[in-house]
């Protein structure tokens, strides 16, 4: 589904992913570890296509296309969704409309309002965000654990192809990691991918890891299976710095 070939990428002056390699198959989960500025949420928004950063080398390919002269929009329509490390707010428009107008756009078919908003709630009643919110403003006033639970939201409204959750975890206590990790396990399928980014083991308790890979100064520097997460969890980076 995604193959990312060589890729580099940069601010300015300063060159963030350095040769990245890695390729997501139809019905894997992969999860990326490393520690703060080691370039994981940089890959993200390159697959998005966010306008400040410039591949300077390599290229990134959806299901055989090229992704490089596609917009962010355009990416979004192919079917890749990214989950925000930090939710931004949009305040004058309402859950409900924001989402039911993304679905539209996603899919080009015209959504039956009284039956949209039955879903939504359905689906709301399973993350357990109380229904009124689908009347308010996008993230306005909502607490840092409900942000990230309107992001697992959005993923399961929306049905991407590839799902990029860039720390949905982070900043929530068990409960809501709870709720957050069953959400993404409802969303995920034989015909959808996900790449993960966390320091939290506890979101990956209901998910089947393909791959974990280790991120050090812009580049993987180790691969391997769900065992890694653990190894990190319990030694941290440093024995990774030394094998690189």
């Amino acid at each position: 589904m995604l193959n990312i070939e060589n890729l580099r990428v940069g601010v300015g002056d300063k060159e963030i992913l350095r040769g990245l390699s890695l390729n997501v198959g139809r019905g894997e989960i992969h999860v990326i570890l490393g520690p703060n500025g080691s370039g994981k949420s940089t890959l993200m928004n390159v697959i998005l296509g966010h306008p400040k950063y410039q591949i300077t080398g390599g290229k990134i390919l959806f299901e055989g296309e090229d992704l490089a002269a596609l917009k962010t929009f355009e990416r979004a329509r192919r079917g890749i969704f990214l989950s925000f490390q930090t939710p931004e707010e949009i305040p004058g428009i309402t859950v409900e409309n924001m989402l039911r107008t993304a679905k539209q756009a996603v899919t080009g078919e015209k959504i039956k309002i009284l039956q949209f908003h039955k879903e939504l709630l359905a689906l709301m009643k399973d993350l357990q965000i109380a229904p009124e919110y689908a009347n308010r403003y996008m993230n306005v006033g909502f607490s840092g654990g409900e942000k990230k639970r309107n992001e697992i939201l959005q993923l399961l409204t929306l049905k991407p192809k590839l799902a990029l959750l860039d720390e949905t975890d982070s900043g929530l206590d068990v409960d809501a990691v709870e709720i957050v990790s069953a959400g993404v396990a409802k969303f995920h399928n034989a015909e959808n991918s996900c790449i993960i980014i966390t320091h939290n083991a506890q979101i990956l308790k209901h998910l089947p890891v393909t791959r974990a890979h280790i991120f050090l100064n812009g580049r993987i520097v180790k691969s391997g299976g769900a065992e890694l997460v653990h190894e990190v969890s319990e030694h941290g980076y440093a024995p990774f710095e030394v094998e690189s």
